[in-house]
């Protein structure tokens, strides 16, 4: 948690995908609820997703993907999460992921996954209630 005491959220965009208005829209809510969010842009690989949080020191590590490449880019990103000791961190991931590869997802090390057409309220009140327990 940040010296402010909010939640810090790392909002990343991975892959390929090239349409970020879906999370420029949830950044805006996040930040909007009190987290302090940090939004990394377009085409972020695992890597710098990773460094990213680390330096930021992320209690929520979020990844938008559209793409459908949601379980190499998150196999990826568990590699990084445990080389740079991010496992404390929140990780969740929103987009277009069907139904069948959420359970995937969690067997990767995802805590949740949100659909396009999840609410902005449902995954504020989600990461609030589901942070209190991982903050640093």
């Amino acid at each position: 948690m940040s010296r402010t005491g909010k939640i810090k959220i790392l909002l990343a965009k991975p892959g390929l995908d090239g349409h970020d208005v879906g999370a420029k829209v949830v950044a805006r809510a996040l930040i909007d609820a009190g987290f302090d969010v940090r939004y990394t842009g377009l085409r972020q690989s695992p890597e710098d997703i990773a460094v990213a949080a680390r330096d930021f020191e992320a209690d929520v590590i979020a990844l938008s993907i559209l793409s459908g490449s949601h379980t190499p880019i998150c196999r990826r990103l568990k590699v990084m999460i445990d080389e740079y000791q991010l496992s404390d961190c929140l990780w969740i991931v929103g987009g277009n992921i069907p139904a069948e590869d959420h359970q995937s997802l969690r067997q990767i090390g995802v805590d949740a996954v949100y659909n396009t057409s999840t609410s902005l309220s449902d995954i504020v009140a989600a990461i609030k209630e589901k942070t209190i327990g991982y903050a640093k």
